[in-house]
Parts: C-alpha cells; structure tokens; sequence
C-alpha cells in the first residue's frame, strides 16, 4: 500500500489533488528515472513542487548525515580530495612563505611553472604599450590526424568561448567537499518572470530560510556595471562583461632580489570590472546572500549594488553549495552551459517547469545560424589579419587560418548572387533555371552540404580544437575591431553585432557540422527582397533529434521530473526526448483542477452576430466579412462580460491587421466606448509596463479588453486572475504557418519515424530543392504524412490553446468563461470522437463542461449573462456574509 504523506511546510491547508501532486512526487524522486506530472495551470503546482520536493531533499540529507542509507557511505566515500600530489604539494609550498623558491623546484605542475615565470622579469623591463603584436598568435605545433587535441599550442590554452574570470577559479573552492558533493534540487523553468514568480511561492514555506537558494539569471539581468548595461544588446553585455576580465590590471604587490640583475616581482592581478576588483566582497555576498531569505534576480541586483560586487558571478559563487538552484533552461538544458557554470547534476534532482514544449524548446538551443553578413564580415577580418600578420605567424597558425578562409568562402557560395550559383550543387536545376525558386530555401543533411561544397576532406574536430586551444576567435576580432574603429565615422554603427559575435557563430555552425548526418538538417535561405525591404541570406543547422541531448541530463541527474498544466500527448514527449524508456516504464501522474465545474463557462462560439460562420483558417481569416464578424462580437462581448477580455490571436501580423480594420471601419469606437483597448507590444521590455495600465483601468472599474497573441509574452507567462480577465476569446485555431521549412523538416523528421525500418523518411518534399516558402506546398507536406507528423502539428497547436486559455482561472473562488471563436471547435458532431478533433487536446476540466452546439450568436450570449448574473449574486452574497 502506498504511504501517504504529510507535507507539513505547506503554508495552507492543501486540496486532495495538492496533496495527491505531493505524494505522487515524493515517490517519483524515492525512484528516481524520468517523471511527468501534470497539474492544470492555477491549482498551485509550484507550491505543491516545492512543499513536496524541498521536504524529500530534507528528509535524504537527515538519513544521509545519520548514515542510515548506503547511498550516504557511497557519497561520503566519494568525497576525498581529488587534487593530485602536485596540487597539495604546490598548496603546502605556497604556504610556507620562507621557501617560496623552494615551491618552484618541488612542484611539477605546468601550471604553477607558468604561475611563476610570470613573475620573472630583468630589472628596468616595462610593460609594452599597446599594440599590434597583442593580436599576434603564439606559436602553434600542428600533430598528426590522431591527435585528439589537433594541435599543441605554447600558450595557455583559452578557457572557451564564454569563459568566466580567473578570479572565479581562484575561489572556486569556496565550498567546502560536503557542500559541494551533496544532494540538490535544480528547478528551471523558460523566464526570469516565472522563476521569480517560483521565489514568491517558495517564501510562503520554511524552506526559504531553512535551505541555501540561489537564482542564477543572465548577465543582461544581474549586471550592475553601468557602463556595460548601457549596451543594451545581450550579446554586447556578454561580450564587454568577458572583455573587461581577460584585460586585467597587473599591480605590483612585492618584489624580491635574486642578485645581478634579476628579480621576482609577485604581481596581483586585478579585473578591470570595478565589480570584480575586490575577491573578499564576492565571499561576503556569498555568506550575505545564503543569511537571508531566499532571493530572487532583483533582490540579487540590490544586494550586489549595495555591497559594489557582481551579483553575476556571486550567485555563480553560490551554486556549489546551494541546496536549491533556480535557473532558466538554457543554464540546465545545454550542456556548455553546465559547464561554463561548474554545473554538476550529480546526485540531483532536476525539475523542468513548464515542460509542454520540452522538446522543441531543448532543440533550438542546439541550432546554428550563419547570415550572409556575418560571413563576409568574418571573411574581411581573416583577409585583414593575415594581410598584417602573415610573415609573422608560424606555419600550424598559417594553416589552419587559411582553413578558415576556405570555409568561409565555402559558405558562402550557396548565398551569393544568381550569376555565380550555378557552379554550387545546392540542389536548384541550372538547366531550367525557370524551374529554380532563387528567393526560397533549400535543406540539405549535413554529408550533402559538405559534399555540395567540396569541403568534406576537412577534418573539422581539428579545427575545433585549434579554435579552442589558439585564441583565433579573440585575436582576429579583436584586431578587426581594432582596424573598424579606426576607420568607422560613425561609432555607433554595428553596435547591434560584433566581429567577436560573428566569429562565435562560425565557430557554433563548426560545431553543428560534426554532429551525426541524421541529427538536423542543413537549410539555405537565399537573399531575398519583398515589399518590406531586403532580407538577408543565411545557413542555418536544424538540430531535428533531442534524445542524445536529454540522455545527457538523465544519465547525470538521480531524477528528472517535467512538469506542467498540459503535457499531454506523454507519448509525443517520450518518443521524442526518452525514446529508450517503455511506455509502462513512465512514471505519469495526472489531476483535474481545483476550480468547480460551474466556475468555467467554455463554449464553442461557430456563428457571429449576423448569423456568418466563423472559418479562421489559413485562406479564410483575412476576409473583410470575417474580421468584421469578429468586430461584432466582441461589441456585444463587451457589453455582458464584466471588467477584463483576453482576445488571444495567431500571430503578431494578424492582430495588426485586425486591428486596423477595426479602426478602419468604427468598430474599435464602439468596444472603446464600453472597455479601453490594449494591445501586447511586441518588444517585451515593453509589456509590463502595457500590463499595468491594463490593470490600473480594471480596478478604476473601467473594464478593458487586451489584444494578445499566442506564444506571446501574455500566452505564455502572465496570470490574470479574478477581474483581470473574466473572458478569454480564442480567435481560430493557432496553426503554425506550413510555410516555414524548418517546422517541415522537424514534421518530414517525426512523421519519418513512424517507420524505423526505413532508410528514408516516408515523407518527401522538395527535399533537397529550393522551397519558396509557398503555404500550398507546406500543406501538401501534411497531407502527405500517414499519422505522426500530422499528429505533431496538431498538437503544436493544441498546446498554444491550452497554455493561453489557462491563463484566466488561477484558484479555487475564481470564475470565468472561454470562448473559443471557430465552427472548426464545434462542427460534425460525429467527428468528436475523433482523437485529432480539437475538443479532444482540450484539458479534461475544459473539455468536459465545454458546450459545443448553440443554436446562434443569441445563445452565446443568453448564456454568458446567465452566468455572469450568478456569479455576481454569489459574490454579493459572500461579502454580505462577511
């Protein structure tokens, strides 16, 4: 019989299915393994997370430190120190400050060699000034094809692309062994909004002042260099925030005579970042930060601020000896990520939140993108480097630069204009050029491209290595920088991209080419110019497999939960990302909401106003009849739904077309004159600020309606509980265009697996042919799939209607009606038993209340007035009651 347990750090008394969600947890992480559990959005699935998982973590470092579990004695015996001898001995040496020459002699590390010829220097010898020869690569040893590092460079090799400042390796042993190689929960989820939202929840328990917390976010969030924010751009932040630590300020701290001549001058290294001169102060932030209640980004940027030390790296400090890391998922999910952050997943649980678009979510952090721009910026810039440093360099640097020009050119080719593509086998007919779609894109496997390009003979692993181990990326852009800012008039130009931000994503389309020929996808968009100006060619890599990238995770972490409000289809999710798991082998837990059935009124809305149907498909919904229809309902909508409307629309594009005509034709006048208008910006600094206003009305009394849009800032991250929104109107259903050519090949990729056996997909496009990005030929993609591929597409919609509408219902005593705007919802009653019926990818608290047949507009809102007049009585009642 399964234990129930009690959960004693939830702040309130807990519904059945919250205590259902908690023990259901608990013994998903007893188990460990792979776990789904899914909690519809507002019945406090966050709280039930924390109160559940928090107190598993508790109750294994009680039996842990009391030894009663073998698992203890497998993880203290673990914990010896793994330093060897030289390390220890170099440490002793050090100390012993009468024999620090000593120290040099004894040790064998190449490390502390280099430590200390650093501080020899012939008496009177000054620093060079600044010049050309900083950008001059050191001397590079090419090894033979067996090599696994390629090459042998005489300088220390560079930490990575997105290295952290050594002063973070001086310390990095802050923590001690028991902190370090203890058990940890890491909680992710896809905002900074949503994680802060978790801390709020996270300080109604005890375990806020009980457990070490760390947030860790982006440099863009945590900076407090004035200087660098004001770049605004993400990557510019990054690159400056890096820039300022690799150019230190050498002072001099002691010197000490060794005779003629010849002395040792101790050096201490200080970071040009003001906020990270001082060491002492990111270990007082650390032991300041870890005395207080949990912290969320901001209350990290305030502490950082008072104290004048980075809160960037002081919550990076802080990770190792966290009981509970809250991060986002590109710090979790990609594994340099890990790394570049010393994350270790060891002995950890991993909960993933939010977790309905895992798998595509997972992949994208996985693509490679090239633009035309990037690439003749790069090429310039090795031309340039070795223009002025080609006589000077060794001939392993020579080589390999010169492998970089070849590929960039390579590259290159594809994109350039129409007279000189026909000697490049991208896969256009250049014997009947009228066939050849020239503005379209092509997708090609990685073998194809390589091959097309004559590029294949070129051993990119060594490359890579040579990438890593030389600093080329740093010297060439930094030289090109040099020479740009020299001649550039205008400083602000290419503040947007850097040299350094091009070469960074060479270097990751490098990366992308090595991986398996089955993994992704090459796709070739050529320039191309339109009523809205010129778009700008590039290649791009479309990772298309997700499991080898999630077994990383797995493999490492004792278990690993996704949870969230709809993660159905499982199956979709398992296939794609644990396809070696069975399906009975899944541990899946499900609950219905908290909400009372009589507080939801969902309807299928098939007819306006005026009695027209209402078709939102892709060759219907621009019609001047349809958006007009749409007009009128929401004019009488807002005339019986009470404070806020949520109208959620397909895209950005369609919102703005409704709009105006709306404005066009007297409509908007009419709803304004009831409720205040709002609509989602589309930059998303910008969306708080709209949603305050929005609120700000509501609670004058003045109702008001915001115009969202799915997959939105709105859809995706926002609660609107009670007043904020009474009503959420779905407006069709939210396909993705069948025009973009890198949601076909990810369909051409699913549907294809469907038959294993095969060599090939059982879907064929324009496979390895130029695609216009026509709408007809993406639906003959799909009319073409058998069942899986179809199934995806439907489902990528589905989920963008269930994470939107629940938006509105966030608690038990909250109400509210959902209204969903296409005869698509409601028609052919026998196709309801259909499963790719879209009532049927309704969650079941929905589904189940959902009326689907009215015999007109007039009934919709018969029943909505109804509804609304109860819900007004009962309220009433209650606050004459208290």
């Amino acid at each position: 019989m399964t234990e129930i347990r009690e959960f004693p750090a939830f702040p309130y008394k807990p519904y059945s299915i919250q205590i259902d969600f908690m023990n259901a947890l608990y013994q998903f992480l007893d188990k460990g393994g792979v776990s789904m559990l899914e909690s519809p959005t507002g019945t406090g699935k966050s709280l039930s997370i924390i109160c559940s998982a928090l107190q598993w973590l508790t109750d294994r470092k009680e039996k842990r430190n009391s030894g009663l579990t073998e698992e203890s004695h497998k993880v203290d015996g673990n914990d010896d120190e793994d330093e060897p001898d030289w390390m220890r001995n170099f440490t002793l040496n050090e100390a012993d400050g009468a024999n620090g020459d000593k120290s040099i002699k004894n040790t064998k590390s190449p490390f502390s060699l280099r430590k200390h010829a650093k501080e020899v220097f012939t008496e009177g010898e000054k620093a060079d000034e600044l010049n050309d020869q900083e950008f001059l690569l050191d001397e590079y040893e090419s090894q033979d094809e067996s090599s696994p590092g390629g090459g042998n460079s005489k300088r220390k090799p560079a930490r990575g692309f997105d290295s952290s400042s050594s002063e973070d390796e001086e310390d990095e042993n802050d923590c001690s062994d028991d902190e370090q190689g203890g058990f940890k929960v890491f909680f992710c989820s896809r905002t900074h909004s949503q994680l802060s939202q978790f801390v709020k929840e996270l300080r109604k328990t005890v375990f806020a002042k009980k457990l070490k917390v760390v947030c860790l976010g982006s440099r863009k969030n945590l900076c407090i260099n004035e200087d660098v924010l004001k770049l605004g751009n993400v990557t510019r932040i990054n690159e400056r925030c890096l820039d300022l630590q690799k150019k230190k300020i050498s002072q001099v701290s002691k010197k000490k005579n060794l005779g003629a001549n010849v002395r040792i001058v101790r050096t201490k290294a200080s970071c040009r970042c003001p906020m990270l001169r001082k060491h002492k102060l990111q270990r007082e932030f650390k032991a300041e930060s870890f005395q207080q209640e949990a912290m969320d980004i901001e209350d990290l940027v305030q502490l950082g601020r008072e104290m004048r030390t980075c809160p960037y790296y002081g919550s990076r400090r802080m990770a190792p000896a966290a009981d509970l890391v809250i991060l986002p998922y590109q710090s979790l999910l990609s594994k340099s990520s890990r790394e570049s952050l010393g994350l270790s997943l060891k002995n950890s649980v991993v909960i993933i939140d939010e977790a309905h678009n895992l798998a595509d979510t997972l992949l994208s952090m996985h693509d490679a993108k090239l633009t035309v721009s990037q690439l003749e910026d790069i090429h310039c810039s090795i031309e340039s480097y070795l223009g002025r440093f080609q006589n000077l360099l060794g001939a392993g640097n020579r080589r390999y630069i010169q492998i970089m020009l070849i590929l960039t050119r390579a590259f290159l080719k594809p994109l350039a204009s129409d007279r000189n593509l026909s000697s490049v086998n991208v896969g256009l007919d250049t014997e009947n050029p009228s066939k050849s779609k020239p503005c379209g894109a092509c997708s090609m496997a990685i073998y194809d491209f390589l091959f097309s390009l004559n590029i294949d003979n070129i051993n990119l692993v060594k490359l890579l290595a040579y990438i890593k181990e030389s600093n080329i990326i740093h010297k060439v852009s930094g030289y090109g920088e040099r020479v740009a800012a020299m001649l550039q008039k205008d400083p602000v130009a290419h503040e947007e991209m850097s040299k350094l931000t091009s070469f960074r994503a060479f270097s990751d389309m490098l990366v992308a080419l090595t991986n398996n020929n089955g993994d992704g996808r090459i796709i070739i968009s050529r320039t191309s110019s339109s009523t809205s100006g010129q778009h700008g060619g590039y290649i791009k890599y479309v990772m298309l497999t997700g499991a080898k990238l999630f077994s990383e995770v797995v493999d490492e972490a004792h278990a690993v939960i996704l949870a969230g409000g709809t993660l159905q289809p499982i199956e979709e999710t398992r296939e794609r990302l644990f396809p070696w798991l069975p399906s009975n082998q899944l541990q899946f837990f499900s609950c219905s909401h908290i909400v009372p059935p009589e507080s939801i009124m969902p309807i299928a809305v098939s007819h306006g106003p005026s009695g027209q149907s209402f078709d939102f498909s892709h060759s219907s919904r621009s019609s001047i009849g349809m958006i007009q229809e749409l007009g009128l309902l929401m004019s009488n909508l807002v005339a019986v739904v009470p404070e806020g409307i949520i109208v959620f629309f397909s895209s950005f594009e369609y919102e703005t077309q409704v709009h105006t005509a709306w404005s066009n034709s007297g409509i908007l006048r009419r709803i304004v004159k009831k409720k205040r208008v709002f609509r989602e910006p589309r930059k998303n600094t910008e969306v708080e600020a709209v949603l305050r206003d929005y609120k700000e009305v509501i609670e004058s009394e003045r109702g008001a309606i915001m115009l969202a849009v799915v997959g939105g800032k709105v859809s995706e991250g926002i609660n609107f509980s009670d007043s904020m929104c009474r009503c959420v109107v779905m407006v069709g259903l939210p396909y993705p265009s069948p025009s973009d050519i890198e949601l076909l090949e990810r369909i051409k990729h699913i549907e294809g697996r469907a038959d294993s056996d095969s060599i090939k997909p059982s879907v064929t496009l324009v496979d390895d042919s130029y695609y216009s990005g026509d709408v007809q030929a993406g639906f003959g993609v799909l009319k073409s799939c058998k069942r899986r591929g179809k199934e995806y597409y439907e489902n990528l919609c589905m989920k963008a209607v269930n994470q939107s509408i629940g938006r509105a219902i966030r608690h038990e005593k909250d109400y509210a009606s959902i209204l969903l705007v296409d005869a698509r919802y409601s028609n052919d009653p026998s196709k309801r038993t259909s499963h790719s019926h879209p009532s049927n990818k309704l969650p079941k608290w929905i589904k189940d209340r959902l009326i689907y047949s009215t015999k007109g507009y007039g009934d919709v809102h018969r029943l909505l007035h109804q509804f609304f007049k109860h819900k007004n009585v009962e309220n009433s009642s209650e606050t004459n009651q208290h």
